[in-house]
């Protein structure tokens, strides 16, 4: 094996955008949190928190924002967080939780095991894990299980998306099995500027267009999530891909629900909303895509923004 010395360098330059934007984000979480407005109690709205899902300790833990108010049972969330599947948490994503129970809803906001330690399909397998926690779960709290919507951006909309198919389409996996063996299918989902086709990063890397930085963070959220699935089938890294499976001609047993998409049109992964949106033309899903003006990444977690409450 050759050294090659300019690899390593652009590997030390992917590593420190990474934990640039890591610290950048949780300093930005942890900013708002101290504002008075950011408090659950101004709205009416209580926080059980780092209840259990699953065995492993912090990776399955979530919290559960319920308002004050409402008919019970409430309408439920599942939210999963964004970060690249490899940072960030429902720690940092508090302000999705507050604004959905402000809206009315039962909030369940929720952590899953990250990659590089855990790459696919450790992730949707717990997303997968937390959904079938809610329906068995979520009425002692006040939730109810026939009304669940599943929800989430960039990463997490990717996993919200996944878990619909999963429900929907009877796969081989064993956690779709699971979910599938269920009978149930969420009334939506809500997939948020989503990264929904993990395997495909040249499209991105190619877009000279795109700063630098924001390619070697493509490059970096691909090769660390999909880890040795890299090397397997497309069929077998499709809940990685739930747009490209969407995109296919396969009919699903029971009727997809409802989506609900958003994304900024500054958003250097707008295409896969765009994308997202003709193929649920295409399969005459029920769907509304909403593209904000001048709007970036993840501009729905600026709940103190109009347009982060609009969408």
């Amino acid at each position: 094996m050759v050294f090659d010395p300019r690899a390593s360098l652009v590997e030390l330059r992917q590593r420190a955008v990474g934990r640039t934007i890591n610290l950048a984000l949780r300093t930005l979480s942890g900013s708002m949190k101290l504002h008075p407005a950011a408090a659950p109690e101004r709205h009416g709205v209580e926080v059980l928190r780092d209840l259990s899902y699953g065995p492993g300790g912090v990776a399955h833990a979530l919290d559960i924002y319920r308002p004050h108010f409402g008919e019970r049972p409430l309408p439920v969330v599942l939210y999963l967080h964004g970060g690249g599947f490899r940072i960030l948490s429902k720690d940092t994503h508090w302000m999705m939780g507050i604004g959905f129970a402000r809206a009315g809803y039962l909030v369940v906001n929720a952590n899953y095991r990250l990659a590089p330690r855990h790459p696919f399909p450790s992730a949707v397998e717990d997303a997968a894990l937390c959904l079938e926690w809610v329906w068995d779960n979520i009425e002692a709290y006040g939730g109810d299980p026939s009304r669940v919507i599943v929800a989430g951006e960039s990463a997490g909309g990717n996993l919200a998306t996944a878990l619909t198919i999963a429900c929907t389409f009877e796969r081989p996996e064993l956690f779709a099995r699971r979910l599938f063996g269920r009978e149930r299918v969420p009334e939506a989902a809500v997939p948020l500027c989503g990264m929904l086709e993990v395997s495909n990063a040249s499209r991105y890397l190619e877009n000279e267009d795109l700063p630098l930085w924001v390619r070697d963070r493509v490059y970096q959220v691909c090769s660390t999530y999909l880890g040795d699935a890299a090397s397997s089938s497309l069929d077998d890294r499709s809940f990685a891909d739930p747009l490209r499976f969407l995109e296919t001609d396969a009919e699903p047993a029971r009727p997809l629900p409802p989506f609900y998409a958003s994304c900024g049109d500054d958003d250097p992964i707008l295409d896969d909303t765009r994308r997202l949106e003709k193929a649920l033309v295409a399969r005459k899903v029920k769907h509304r895509v909403s593209y904000y003006r001048g709007k970036g990444h993840a501009f729905q977690a600026m709940v103190h923004t109009s347009s982060a409450r609009h969408a």
